[in-house]
């Protein structure tokens, strides 16, 4: 699934140097050290409208949690479509406010947001978090302890089994609020930039208190709103917006170099937070399922300390290796199903033959993944095709109905008791590899869907552009469009695909270039970064302190090191990307894989807490 050269970057057409366009503030004066500051441009400008985009830079040496961006447009302009921020429109003034995700700004780093307008006119009057954009005039850092007046009107404007919806009528401050957080009794258990949030994760039939706070950019926190209470509904109804599935991939090939075993599944305390584990690859060829690799799925002896459950492996006993200790987990962890998934970049070359019989096919793969000696490890299949009439590793040209047909003859075999899903391209671009098969038609067979969606650009683009790999929106300069989450999850809900059949993607890995100056995307390069195991590409545990993120873009992070440009998901992007997901009612989120992650689980925890 993670593989170099899984999809091609174009080249960035028709950049536009911000440099060069008409902007709010055109850079802070040197006095504005200490200060955070915000630099507003057109990117384009065709007279009659433009793109622009803004950058809020925090100069200070405290974080900041929250900005709030404020303009006034003249008579004849106006702003339409925004990303990366949420905005309020009242009169000719506009409003920008942090998205969720990119709320959260180090020091030294910066976040910013595009939009789309029309007219010839530009802003004036700027302000960030209530302060002059260029650090002139306005509270300084530590200046403001006057906390906002609470949030008045709280009130429930929905509930189902498992969820509450709230809405509330906004706080004052003297500066301004940037957010608002939701507790249920004294536990906080959402935070909100607008006036409105779902709580989930709730139980049927039980009742519930809440009240919200407000909070400006200043730290100050509000008194809390009047409470009230709620009763969900009883259990059977309608579910809240979006499901609560936590697939990780675990890579047999892990045990050898990372020495990633199925113990540190349980370690990190990823297991608790983990709804579904795909064990990746068994191998497709000869037209069957095959065994990958049988050493490290079957054979590999693990010592006490080794072993899930701290009792070594006897010499004599019928199954050893991963599969055991997946055996250990699920009696550890009951909740958990695994899944023998088939496939991916290197061995996705077998499926054609394969669809040239998928009844044979399917027989084959119930066989082994029934196969007594491990029948109670598995819980279903997942198919990774890489990819189906299209080109991976190699081109297949089995036809646009051939990937329904082995679904089709997937689930005939396999029955309603067993799982069967499939991992598919996220490639959105017109005439791209969603069109190529029929995913619509396939989806009635599956249990629910993984469009990889990562690994859009990379290094295999050696002199760049640098880009996200796992960009959640579209953004001006993008090199391909189409080549986004938004756009891929659009885009199979118009064939007809149920949401609550697709999940979301992400990366435990970041992707990078060397030889690169410009510290926004969008910058030149010599080739691939060095990483441990493949150039190119590296695992969040080790970005995360040799590279950290310097600012964000379209829902990812990135980072500027040295001569290197990363982008990666962090526990921030992922937290707003799972509320994304809710919000377009998904039925959760999936990633590749799990020994990219911290020995703490960071990543995972953050999937977990952001979806409920």
């Amino acid at each position: 699934m993670s593989r170099p050269g899984v999809r091609r970057a174009i080249a960035l057409a028709g950049a536009a140097a911000l440099a060069a366009a008409g902007g709010l503030v055109s850079a802070p004066p040197a006095a504005s050290a200490g200060s955070v500051t915000a630099t507003c441009t057109k990117t384009s400008d065709w007279g009659t409208g433009f793109q622009g985009g803004c950058t809020i830079t925090n100069g200070t040496d405290a974080a900041v949690d929250g900005w709030t961006l404020e303009g006034d447009l003249p008579s004849g302009t106006s702003i339409g479509a925004t990303w990366d921020a949420k905005k309020t429109v009242s009169g000719n003034h506009y409003t920008f406010t942090d998205a969720g995700w990119n709320k959260t700004i180090a020091p030294g780093a910066s976040a910013s947001f595009g939009f789309g307008g029309t007219g010839a006119g530009w802003f004036t009057g700027c302000t960030i978090n209530g302060a002059a954009c260029d650090g002139s005039g306005g509270p300084g850092p530590g200046d403001d302890t006057e906390a906002p007046g609470a949030p008045s009107g709280l009130r429930a404007t929905g509930t189902s089994a498992t969820s509450v919806t709230l809405a509330w009528t906004a706080a004052t401050d003297n500066v301004g609020v940037t957010g608002y957080d939701v507790y249920r009794g004294d536990a906080k258990v959402q935070s909100a930039t607008g006036t409105e949030a779902t709580v989930t994760g709730l139980t049927a039939e039980t009742a519930y208190t809440f009240t919200v706070k407000a909070r400006d950019a200043a730290g100050n926190v509000s008194a809390a709103s009047n409470a009230v209470s709620v009763t969900t509904d009883a259990g059977g109804g309608e579910p809240g917006p979006g499901g609560d599935k936590v697939i990780g991939y675990f890579a047999q090939w892990g045990v050898y170099q990372r020495n990633y075993h199925v113990k540190n599944i349980h370690t990190s305390g990823s297991a608790e937070k983990l709804t579904h584990i795909n064990y990746a690859f068994g191998n497709v060829s000869g037209g069957k399922c095959t065994i990958g690799d049988a050493f490290a799925d079957y054979q590999k002896s693990y010592t006490a300390e080794q072993s899930v459950d701290g009792v070594a492996d006897t010499w004599d006993q019928e199954l050893r290796g991963s599969f055991n200790q997946l055996r250990k987990l699920k009696k550890m962890y009951p909740h958990i199903k695994v899944l023998w998934s088939f496939g991916g970049w290197t061995w996705s070359g077998g499926f054609g033959q394969a669809a040239q019989n998928p009844q044979a096919f399917a027989e084959s793969c119930y066989d082994l993944v029934e196969d007594p000696r491990w029948a109670d490890v598995f819980d279903g299949i997942d198919i990774d095709w890489e990819y189906p009439n299209a080109c991976g590793l190699s081109c297949d040209t089995s036809g646009p109905e051939a990937f329904e047909n082995l679904m089709g003859a997937l689930r005939t075999k396999f029955g309603d008791d067993n799982l069967v899903t499939a991992a598919i391209t996220a490639d959105a671009s017109d005439g791209g590899k969603l069109e190529k098969t029929d995913y619509a038609g396939a989806a009635q067979y599956v249990d629910w869907y993984l469009p990889m969606t990562y690994d859009f650009f990379g290094a295999w683009a050696k002199q760049g552009p640098t880009a996200p790999h796992s960009p959640l929106t579209s953004y001006p300069g993008i090199p391909q469009q189409g080549f986004n989450s938004a756009d891929t999850i659009a885009k199979l809900k118009s064939m007809g695909v149920p949401a609550s059949k697709l999940l979301l993607g992400i990366g435990f890995y970041g992707r990078g270039w060397t030889g690169v100056t410009q510290s926004e995307p969008g910058g030149t390069a010599t080739g691939p970064a060095p990483g441990t195991y493949e150039a190119g590409i590296e695992d969040y545990k080790v970005l995360k302190s040799r590279c950290p993120a310097t600012g964000t873009v379209a829902g990812t992070a990135y980072a500027k090191c040295g001569s290197e440009w990363w982008s990666y998901d962090t526990p921030s992007t992922i937290g707003g990307k799972m509320g994304w997901a809710k919000d377009e009612g998904l039925g959760g989120a999936f990633f590749w894989e799990l020994s990219g992650d911290t020995t703490g689980g960071e990543l995972i925890t953050s999937m977990r807490s952001g979806l409920g």
